[in-house]
């Protein structure tokens, strides 16, 4: 199963349900079951009534998914594209919810295919957003926010409602917040909040704030932080919508704790805890216990630590075997059904053939084919499940080994932790472009994202070529560094040669800038020297360097020019035979004093 937190209250239950469509409705959908099993209405008809069947069943999901699955084979059969595309649409939707992400995905490319087909713009932007939340709970970053890019473009170009647009727009705000690129995802929110204010939605509004709330506090901005998820815990209080409340209260938690007061950290986990526990939500009470734990812990009250950590423990199992008891129900209603449909086939068979010896023949030859059947599909089964946890583990080591380097994260995997290590020469490159905070403010979101990520997709593909570990972004700054997590001869070398191709790439891009790519100057630095690198945080964890190396590199950047790459003396030195450089001199450093520095005019 995928993310509850993520999925189920930002992206389905919010989103995609409560903002695209009506409000779902069991008793509706029970009126309309009554409907359809008298079996008298005509086609049209029949295809909508299957739609609202779909959408409205919310206490059986099979059932919803076997409605959705008859509405595309009517569909079909009547030529119907507009019906086609909203059957794939509510077949993803169920698929997502039983946590069948890859046939969800497949689904939602099947009705963006069929709406496109049809020439229905709204329908096409809408699965598109679909497509967009599935890659977002797969962590497949870049589809996820390539598809929200589509879903806003496609869904204002059909003049869909300014409810469903801010939805998409929203969507793409939080994969920002994922990605960590908190400034764009501020600027999606925004424009969000602003189209659910004008439309007075509540429901927007609250979780406007509550998300940007949480990319304050992330920022380290706590104030703003704070005020804003307090608006958004009110706004939902009143709309008595409590699940996110208690998330909520536990991201104020960790924000108090964050700036070291445990007591405040505490408080506001024992307010989750309260909401939790008076509304039945066992997650959030298992995710609010084990908060309580660590707090206490960490104010070294072990006595209500190990309390917390007990009960954090028994809701835990308690979730887990709350699972495994529907699972072996499905299995047995499952199986049930199988053997009563033999029975009916058995009793059919005696009615028409009242001879005892083949009757007895069949239900032998039954039996063997059932026995014979239940072996191949176990056997299935296992070959498929273990095909599944190998491709699971790839893709959990393929998402380790994007923010961490390789023999870090086999450190991480084999021992749970990462000791600090100490590079005795490294070389450190800092990037920046110029002006980019006017372009910001001036240019809309999607270009001005789609600008960046053009750029640091690029600085990537450099840096791999020549080896270097990319360390963080940071707004549009840029931060890579050579010789670690495996020391090298090379590194200043191979460092600048990746400065000056990187130069060579921007100064060709503003020759020939697209109007999707704003052509920009940059400034680089570079540094060589001893750094610290390790790991940080325990749930979200980033590999970063520290030492004077790494401030002395910012500084080389910031005194750099447009266009220019501007070393430092000690990178000077590892370099000059290989490199033409130009001496500027010694150049006054904020709180350094004066430091020599070096332009790189081309390699020798």
């Amino acid at each position: 199963m995928f993310s509850k937190r993520k999925a189920y209250y930002f992206l389905i239950s919010f989103l995609f349900f409560s903002l695209i469509a009506p409000g779902q409705d069991q008793k509706l959908a029970d009126s309309l079951a009554r409907i359809y099993k008298k079996g008298d209405l005509n086609d049209t008809s029949k295809l909508e009534l299957l739609r609202n069947l779909s959408f409205n069943e919310i206490t059986d999901l099979k059932l919803s998914l076997t409605y959705a699955e008859e509405l595309i084979s009517l569909s079909e059969a009547l030529g119907n594209d507009i019906y086609l595309h909203r059957g794939y649409l509510q077949k993803g939707n169920k698929k997502l919810l039983l946590g069948d992400l890859d046939e969800a995905l497949a689904a939602f490319f099947k009705s963006a295919e069929i709406a496109s087909r049809a020439d229905y713009a709204k329908g096409e932007g809408t699965a598109y957003n679909a497509i967009a939340d599935t890659y977002s709970i797969l962590n497949n970053h870049d589809n996820a926010s390539l598809y929200y890019r589509k879903a806003i473009y496609t869904l204002r170009k059909s003049g869909a409602d300014p409810v469903t647009i801010a939805s998409a727009i929203l969507n793409a705000g939080d994969e920002f917040q994922k990605r960590k690129l908190y400034d764009s995802a501020l600027i999606y929110f925004r424009e969000a909040g602003l189209i659910f204010e004008k439309t007075d939605n509540a429901t927007g509004k609250a979780y406007t704030l509550g998300n940007m709330g949480m990319v304050y506090a992330s920022k380290g901005e706590y104030n703003l932080a704070l005020k804003n998820i307090n608006d958004a815990i009110n706004m939902l209080e009143k709309l008595e919508d409590y699940p996110p409340i208690c998330d909520y209260l536990i991201s104020l938690s960790d924000m108090y704790s964050g700036k070291g007061d445990t007591e405040m950290a505490i408080d506001y986990a024992q307010r989750s805890l309260k909401f939790a526990k008076q509304y039945g939500f066992k997650d959030e009470i298992t995710d609010a216990n084990h908060r309580l734990s660590e707090l206490y812990e960490k104010t070294g009250r072990l006595d209500l630590s190990f309390k917390y950590y007990k009960d954090y423990i028994a809701y835990r199992d308690s979730v887990n075997d709350i699972n495994a008891v529907q699972k072996m129900a499905d299995l047995r209603t499952n199986f049930e059904v199988s053997q009563k449909q033999v029975e009916v086939d058995l009793l059919n068979q005696q009615k028409k053939n009242q001879q005892i010896i083949v009757i007895a023949t069949i239900i032998a030859l039954g039996l063997i084919l059932l026995l014979l059947f239940g072996v191949y599909q176990r056997y299935k089964f296992m070959r498929e499940s273990n095909k599944i946890i190998e491709a699971e583990k790839k893709r959990s080591d393929s998402l380790l080994l994007n923010i961490l380097p390789e023999e870090t994260a086999q450190e991480l995997k084999k021992s749970g932790k990462v000791l600090a290590k100490k590079f005795e020469s490294v070389t450190v490159m800092f990037t920046d472009f110029k002006s980019f905070t006017h372009y910001a403010t001036n240019l809309p979101p999607e270009i001005l994202v789609e600008t960046i990520d053009y750029y640091f997709s690029k600085f990537d593909q450099i840096i791999e070529k020549y080896g270097l570990e990319k360390i963080k972004t940071v707004g549009d700054s840029y931060m890579c560094a050579g010789g670690l997590p495996f020391p090298s001869a090379d590194h200043a070398h191979k460092t600048v040669q990746a400065a000056l191709e990187i130069e060579r790439f921007i100064s060709e891009t503003k020759k020939d800038a697209t109007s999707n790519v704003i052509g920009l100057d940059i400034r680089i630095g570079i540094n060589s020297g001893p750094v610290v690198a390790g790991v940080v945080g325990t749930k979200k964890f980033a590999y970063d360097i520290w030492g004077d190396t790494v401030n002395i590199a910012s500084r080389m950047e910031s005194n750099s020019e447009p266009g220019r790459i501007n070393i430092s003396a000690n990178t000077f030195e590892l370099v000059k035979d290989a490199f033409a450089c130009d001496y500027r001199g010694e150049i006054s450093v904020k709180n350094r004093g004066t430091m020599k520095m070096y332009f790189v005019n081309h390699a020798i």
